[in-house]
C-alpha cells in the first residue's frame, strides 16, 4: 500500500523560515532632479546620457571636473563624493539610448554594487539629460537591480552573514512611473531564487509543499496535492517511475489555482514547472562534478510558483492554475532502469532509455493533467538538458513551440525583458529518434544528440485538447556571477520573461 504524506508535514528547526527582510519603501518623487535631492541624500544613483557633453546636473562643475581626471579610464560607473551636508556619494551610470533591456539591466547591477560597500540605508536614483523612454527604463532597472541585491537568501552559517540595511528608494522623475510592478516582479524573482538556493535537505517534496502551503493561504489560492496514491489511480505511471526510488512517499504534483475576483470567460493560463528536488541521475548514476548543485533541478518549479504570484499580486482578470511536479530522482532498490517500459496518464507507453532523463517523465503526466483541464495556454519550466545549455550557454534560455506566432511573441517578450530566449526547431521527423520497438515512444536517445529539441518532442505527445503550449529549457536559471540586474549565481530567470510574454498576447497590461 502506498501512504501519502499529507500537507501537515511539519518541517523541522533548521526548515522554518527566517526572519522576513526587512520591507524596503519604494516611494517616486515627482519632480526633476535639483540640488536639494541630492544634499538630502546620503547615497545617489544618477543616470546620464552617454557622451563628451555633460547634461545639466547639480554639482556639475564638480563632477565635470572628476570626469576630466578620469578621462583614459573607459567606465560606465563613476562614483563621485559631493560636499553635501549628508556627505553625498554619488553614483554615476553612462547610458547609452541604444541598449538592449539586458544591457541596461546588466549596467543597473554594476550600479548598484558600491552601495553594499556604503552599506547604505537610503538611496535616491535619477536621471539627467536622457530622453523619456530610456529614462524609464534605466529607473525602472535600477529598482530592480537594488530590490535584487537587498534580498537576503536563506543561509544555515552558525555566524549570519550581515543583513542589507537598505530601508528606502526614492525615485526622483517627474512623469509617474508604474513601480509597483516592477516591485511585484522583482518579489516573485527574489521567492525564485530562494527556493533554489535552498540545499536539498530543506527542500524535499515535502517540505516544499509546507512552503507552499503557506503561500497558498497568504494569497488566497485553492491548494490540491495528488500523492502517488492518487497519481496511480490517475495512470500517471511516467511520474511514479521516478517517484519509486525515493525512500519517502512525499512525492506528487501539487495544483494551485488563483480565481479573479469577476467571473470571467476569458480562457485560463496554466504554468507548469518541474520539481526534482534532487537528482542524482538514478540508475545511470551521475558523477559528483555533475551531482553537484542538483538542488536546483527543482528551478522550474519555483519560477511557475513565483509567475502565479505576481499574477496574483496583480489580481489579473483571467484565472491562473500552477502545477508543481514533485519529486526527487533517487538511486535505490526500487528505482526504475532502463529498458523498464511504464505507461503514462494518458495511456502512451514509453521506453525508458535513460534514468537521468527523469524531468520528462515526470513532467509529461503533468502536463496531461494541465492540458486536460483545458486552459488557453500553457507554459511550462524546466532545467531539463545539458544540450540546451551547450548550445546557448547560460546567459539564455530555450523556448520550443509549434505555434509561429508563440514563438514571435517568446523571442519578443525575452527583448522586453531581459531574460534573453532563443527559439528551437519543433519539426514532426524529429520523432523518428523517438520510436521505440517495444513501447509508443522511448523517452529520448543514448547519443544526445539534439536531447533539447526531442525533450520538447516527446513532452508534445502528452498534451492534450489543443491548447496554446510554450516550453521553456531553463539553461540560463544559473550563471557565474549573476546575469542580468541579479547579482547571484542563482538567476530566477524566467519571472519577468513571463509578465512580458502576456503583455506581448494582450492578456496582460505591457509595463
Amino acid at each position: 500500500m502506498i501512504v501519502v504524506l499529507q500537507t501537515s508535514v511539519k518541517p523541522d528547526s533548521v526548515t522554518q523560515a527566517p526572519e522576513p527582510p526587512m520591507k524596503i519603501n519604494v516611494k517616486q518623487v515627482l519632480d526633476k532632479l535639483s540640488f536639494r535631492h541630492l544634499e538630502e541624500a546620503p547615497y545617489a544613483i544618477v543616470l546620464i546620457a552617454d557622451g563628451d557633453t555633460l547634461p545639466a546636473l547639480p554639482h556639475a562643475n564638480l563632477v565635470r571636473a572628476h570626469l576630466e581626471r578620469l578621462r583614459n579610464r573607459k567606465s560606465d560607473r563613476i562614483v563621485v563624493s559631493l560636499p553635501t551636508s549628508a556627505g553625498t556619494q554619488l553614483i554615476l551610470g553612462r547610458v547609452k539610448e541604444t541598449l538592449s533591456e539586458f544591457e541596461l539591466l546588466s549596467l543597473a547591477r554594476r550600479l548598484i554594487t558600491p552601495l553594499s560597500e556604503f552599506n547604505a540605508q537610503d538611496i535616491v536614483v535619477a536621471t539627467a539629460g536622457l530622453n523619456r523612454k530610456t529614462a524609464e527604463r534605466g529607473l525602472n532597472a535600477v529598482v530592480l537591480a537594488t530590490l535584487a541585491a537587498a534580498h537576503p537568501l536563506e543561509e544555515f552559517k552558525s555566524t549570519a552573514s550581515p543583513k542589507s540595511p537598505l530601508r528606502s528608494i526614492s525615485v526622483v522623475h517627474p512623469a509617474r512611473l508604474d513601480l509597483q510592478a516592477t516591485q511585484i516582479a522583482a518579489r516573485a524573482n527574489n521567492l525564485a531564487r530562494t527556493l533554489t538556493a535552498l540545499p536539498p535537505n530543506e527542500l524535499t517534496p515535502a517540505k516544499y509543499r509546507v512552503r507552499v502551503a503557506a503561500l497558498a493561504r497568504a494569497h488566497g489560492w485553492s491548494m490540491k496535492f495528488l500523492g502517488e496514491k492518487e497519481l496511480k489511480k490517475r495512470g500517471a505511471g511516467a511520474f511514479l517511475a521516478v517517484s519509486r526510488g525515493s525512500p519517502e512517499r512525499d512525492a506528487g504534483v501539487v495544483r494551485l489555482h488563483y480565481t479573479p475576483r469577476r467571473k470571467t470567460r476569458k480562457p485560463g493560463l496554466a504554468l507548469v514547472g518541474k520539481g526534482i528536488c534532487f537528482d542524482t541521475g538514478g540508475m545511470n548514476l551521475k558523477p559528483a562534478r555533475h551531482m553537484h548543485g542538483m538542488h536546483e533541478d527543482m528551478a522550474g518549479s519555483a519560477v511557475a510558483l513565483a509567475g502565479l504570484l505576481a499574477l496574483s499580486e496583480m489580481k489579473v482578470d483571467f484565472p491562473v492554475t500552477c502545477w508543481l511536479a514533485l519529486a526527487q530522482n533517487h538511486i535505490g532498490p526500487n528505482a526504475y532502469k532502463q529498458n523498464d517500459v511504464v505507461k503514462a496518464a494518458n495511456g502512451l507507453s514509453i521506453e525508458i532509455v535513460h534514468t537521468d532523463a527523469e524531468g520528462r517523465m515526470v513532467l509529461a503526466d503533468t502536463l496531461h493533467l494541465a492540458s486536460a483541464e483545458k486552459p488557453g495556454l500553457i507554459v511550462d519550466y524546466a532545467t531539463l538538458t545539458g544540450s540546451c545549455i551547450a548550445a546557448l550557454g547560460t546567459t539564455y534560455s530555450g523556448v520550443f513551440t509549434t505555434d509561429a506566432s508563440l514563438r514571435e511573441a517568446a523571442v519578443r517578450a525575452g527583448e522586453l525583458s531581459g531574460e534573453r530566449v532563443w527559439p528551437f526547431p519543433m519539426d514532426g521527423d524529429y520523432d523518428t529518434a523517438l520510436e521505440s520497438t517495444v513501447a509508443d515512444i522511448r523517452q529520448c536517445t543514448l547519443d544526445n544528440e539534439a536531447d533539447h529539441i526531442l525533450a520538447a518532442r516527446f513532452l508534445s505527445r502528452f498534451i492534450a485538447n489543443g491548447p496554446r503550449w510554450l516550453h521553456v529549457d531553463l539553461s540560463a536559471i544559473n550563471h557565474k556571477g549573476g546575469l542580468a540586474q541579479i547579482p547571484t549565481e542563482g538567476t530566477g530567470f524566467g519571472v519577468r520573461f513571463t509578465l512580458a510574454l502576456l503583455g506581448v498576447l494582450k492578456l496582460v497590461q505591457r509595463t
